[in-house]
Order: C-alpha cells, then structure tokens, then sequence
C-alpha cells in the first residue's frame, strides 16, 4: 500500500426504507432502470430440480466442493435463480448463458449490455440488474448470529460505532452499514477488504481517503448507495457510480 497514491472518495448514502417486492409476472420493469429481484430460499426450492439443470459445468463443480448440504442448497438455488432472471433479460436459454469473471472474480457476461450482481445470506439471495450502470447489491438477514459490539470495533469507524450504540436496534444498524460497505466493493469490482474502516457509511454524505491500491484503481470517484428493510428480517444494499434512480423489488418468476 502505497499512502502517497491516495486519493478522495464520496459514498452518498440513504434509507432505510421499507421495500415492497411485486411478483415479476411477464412484464420486466424498464431495462434502464433497477431491478432487485428478491427471495427466500424457501421460495426457491421448489424450482432446485429446474436450477440444477441449468448450471454448467464449473457451477456444478463449485456446488460438488461444498460440504454441508445448507451451503450446497443456497449455491444451486442463488446460481440457478441469477440464469433464470439474466434469461428473461436477455431472451436465451439460462443454461446457454456463459460468464467470465473479473479481476477479483465479480462475473460479467462479455460483450452484451448487462450489469449484474449476486448476493445471497444463509436464507435469502438477491440480484440487482440494470443495461447501464454498474452495480454491487449485499443482503443479510436478521437470523444471522452476530456478535454486532464486538465485529463493529473492527471493522466500523468510530462515528458508525457510535451510531451502532445509539440506535434502537443496533444489529439491524449494524447490518444496514455492512450491506452498505459490501455493496459498495461489490460495486468497485474490489470484492474484498480487510478493513472496512477504509469506508464509512453512515451518514448521508460520507467523504474519506482511501490507499488501498487495488481500491484506488478500481473504485469510481463516489457511490451511491440506498438501503431497504426487506420484509421483517432482511437487509438489502445497492450500490452504483451513478445516482440509481427507480428501483424495483421483484419476487422469484
């Protein structure tokens, strides 16, 4: 890390607000706008016979290295789910669908105009879509244990502590800060931190210096991110280079 190669950031951040997800019928919502399609793994099991067929080959190696049959199920119905959705966008077969993946492996499809991003926690996955921006989305949900006091002293700046402490709630705080923080590196095409205290996201205009190199080459020069409570126990983040726009919570098929 080279601190003389720094340079400013600016994460515009809102919400929460409360979304309310439509079932995607046969109409997609315009393709200039967003559109964060949302589910319970319990929604998609029914379709996990329908998914397991559209994986290809390295999907299908990726979901035969997990152990535990929790971690195998949420894979087959997150991947499955992503090419049923890019399918409809794109008017192909899901399974014909072939990915190429980023530097630090964010998946893109070559040379169709397609954004996409892939989110899932152990009970829920979401996926943001849009033909002209660039995008990270992060889901979490309440159901996750999390020891919010002590991972927030490591990863959370001072002021976000702060507003973590205050708050009514503060593993729902907690949990809308790290979606915004996620998103904004999936977004970046970074993926990955160690320290997220590189980002702060708590208020509604958030200026910093960032040095880590592979950040400072690839992050645009501001986010911005919005926030929603997705029913009573989840949390979804979107975040862009540009301002978002409309954006619209569809539910699976």
């Amino acid at each position: 890390m080279n601190e003389a190669s720094g340079r400013e950031l600016i994460v515009h951040c809102e919400g929460p607000d409360q979304a309310f997800p439509r079932p995607a019928g046969e109409v997609l919502p315009n393709p200039t706008d967003v559109a964060v399609w949302a589910a319970t793994l319990e929604e998609l099991a029914p379709f996990a016979a329908a998914y397991a067929a559209l994986l290809d080959r390295g999907e299908r190696e990726r979901l035969e290295r997990f152990r535990f049959d929790t971690d195998k199920d949420r894979f087959l119905l997150g991947h499955g789910f992503l090419r049923a959705v890019l399918g409809r966008y794109l008017e192909e077969r899901p399974e014909s669908i072939r990915f190429e993946r980023g530097r630090f492996g964010k998946p893109f499809i070559p040379d169709l105009p397609i954004n996409f991003n892939l989110s899932d926690t152990k009970d829920a996955v979401a996926i943001a879509v849009s033909t002209d921006r660039d995008l990270g989305v992060d889901v979490e949900t309440m159901a996750r244990m999390v020891d919010h006091g002590a991972v927030g002293e490591h990863y959370f700046t001072n002021e976000e502590v702060a507003s973590i402490d205050a708050s009514a709630d503060g593993k729902r705080r907690f949990l809308e800060l790290w979606t915004r923080k996620e998103a904004v590196l999936k977004a970046s095409g970074v993926g990955i931190m160690d320290d997220l205290r590189v980002l702060r996201v708590d208020e509604a205009v958030n200026r910093m210096m960032i040095t880590h190199d592979e950040f400072v080459a690839m992050a645009a020069p501001a986010y911005h991110v919005r926030t929603w409570r997705l029913g009573p126990s989840h949390i979804v983040s979107l975040a862009s280079s540009t301002t978002l726009g409309a954006v619209h919570f569809l539910n699976v098929h």
